[in-house]
């Protein structure tokens, strides 16, 4: 590459931009392309309702790296995070609520107006999940290991069976080899929403992945951004802009341009041609590869095991705008602290997990909706109308495309269903809602583009995940062209809101170019 290489970088996510960032401060030639008129991809900020901005997609912060908030200034660049504790809620259908702390000792004294057998059960799980992450978070910023090298890790470190359990006991079963009361159980299988089924082998380190969350040092890290979770991609836009990067909305990729087995730049909708050294897709490798390569410059092998990728593990996000809170005080009391509404997870028992995966994975709407509901105008009224606030639902294991039917059909039903679900913990509810809408996984699709509504790109099963994501042999961020690289969910170590995958790639560009 003569001179300063050229780079075009497809997609204003959260880790196209922390990937645009940091080659900029390297002083490559950066030009970030995205489709929307906004950036963001899943963590965008949107007035839904007049007056009320809410987060279209992802809704919380809990596992972005300190290593990419301090490296890109995103605090400088007006990333703010009202810390949250209590973790989060989870009432159950007996009237009582289980409140998780970020401190053990305290969510053990709660468990044990619960369970006084389980509160000294907790201190173990929480000790099993604090080994377990104490390694695993060392490869979140790197290349994804082998299974050889991570078992060479676990083994200097004597945690060979911590590895062995992670690998081969199902979560599910190491939820009941701690805890005997349902309602506790209950709450621990939350952890895997969005990932799979419990129940199989492998779904322990899944889980040991996303726990990071749950027991990091920096807890000034997690919590409710203000101004939503567009207020991530706008400080990593701007961080990125001071280094020298382009951003340009508007600007749709139609395909990636290659010639004699390498990216040469890309090909916008109206015809533009944007010439590069080097391109990142930003985009999920279904997306990526099916719709914005061309299938001739793949080899048909590798271009079918792209199709086999699974994306089985769609969500849908209900949002809307309230006149006021919804009364949890027949869970919490009446004197409870509106800021413990935060986070609340509805799973009345493992069973309901499960059977909500099943019914997802047989193109079936759930009959027991997995839910994660949030109200950060508890935190941050600077969202909402004076004295009004927001709430949303992440609904877990649904349908990408039911077979029995359509999401447009069932959008209303689903809706009015769910405020009914949340109307049995919260009396008011319903009569507190201003206006509603839901986002189907074809919503997702269609307005995110993200591929089957898909918001980790492809599942994190046991078959996608370390060097086997998205596809073995292709985990280091490069592809089978050359020039082109991947820097999205759908790569090591997944999705939720990181900045990993983004730093990951732009090091391996790096790296390439000797920088």
């Amino acid at each position: 590459m003569a001179g300063n290489p050229r780079v075009v970088l497809v997609g204003a996510g959260h880790n196209g931009l922390v990937a645009a960032g940091y080659l900029g401060r390297a002083g490559l030639d950066v030009q970030v392309l995205e489709r929307r008129d906004v950036v963001g991809g899943a963590a965008v900020t949107e007035e839904w309702f007049p007056g009320f901005n809410i987060s279209t997609c992802s809704y919380v912060c809990h596992i972005l790296q300190q290593k990419v908030i301090d490296e890109l200034e995103m605090r400088r660049h007006g990333f703010h995070v009202y810390p949250i504790d209590p973790s989060r809620v989870h009432p159950h259908p007996n009237g009582t609520a289980l409140t998780l702390w970020h401190d053990d000792e305290q969510t053990a004294d709660e468990i044990r107006k619960i369970s006084p057998e389980d509160a000294d059960a907790w201190i173990e799980w929480a000790e099993f999940w604090h080994r377990a992450v104490g390694i695993l978070s060392d490869y979140y910023l790197r290349t994804p290991p082998s299974l050889a090298e991570l078992s060479e890790r676990f083994r200097r470190e004597g945690e060979e069976e911590l590895l062995e359990t992670l690998l081969t006991v199902p979560y599910r079963e190491l939820i009941e080899q701690f805890f005997v009361s349902d309602q506790v159980r209950a709450a621990m299988s939350t952890s895997t929403w969005d990932m799979g089924d419990i129940s199989a082998p492998g779904s322990a380190y899944i889980t040991a992945l996303y726990r990071f969350s749950a027991f990091r040092e920096d807890t000034e890290n997690y919590g409710i951004v203000r101004g939503g979770m567009g207020g991530i991609t706008q400080a990593l836009a701007r961080s990125a802009e001071a280094a020298g990067v382009s951003i340009r909305t508007g600007a749709e990729v139609r395909r990636v341009l290659v010639e004699r087995g390498r990216a040469v730049g890309v090909q916008l909708h109206d015809g533009e041609v944007v010439d590069a050294d080097i391109v990142l897709s930003n985009a999920d490798p279904k997306r990526t590869y099916l719709k914005l390569v061309d299938e001739a410059d793949l080899d048909p092998d590798f271009v079918e095991a792209v199709r086999a990728l699974k994306t089985e593990s769609a969500s849908a996000k209900f949002l809307c705008a309230l006149r006021e809170l919804p009364d949890f005080s027949g869970y919490l009391g009446s004197d409870y602290n509106p800021e413990h509404l935060a986070m609340i997870n509805l799973c009345p028992s493992v069973e309901n997990a499960e059977r909500s995966w099943n019914d997802a994975k047989h193109g079936r709407l759930p009959t027991t909706p997995i839910v994660q509901v949030q109200i950060p105008t508890v935190y941050d009224p600077t969202i909402a109308p004076e004295g009004r606030h927001i709430l949303s639902m992440w609904v877990f294991f649904v349908p990408p495309h039911i077979r029995d039917g359509s999401w447009s059909e069932m959008r209303q039903p689903f809706g009015e269903w769910l405020i009914d679900e949340l109307t049995a913990y919260a009396p008011n509810f319903r009569d507190a809602i201003i206006d509603w809408t839901l986002l189907t996984p074809e919503d997702i699709e269609e307005r995110i583009g993200l591929t089957d509504g898909n918001i980790r790109h492809i599942d994190l099963i046991p078959q996608q995940i370390l060097s086997r994501r998205p596809l073995p042999g292709w985990s280091d961020y490069r592809t089978p062209i050359d020039g082109l690289y991947l820097c999205g969910a759908g790569t090591h170590p997944g999705g939720e809101v990181t900045g990993a995958p983004g730093h990951n790639a732009a090091h391996v560009v790096l790296e390439e170019l000797g920088r």
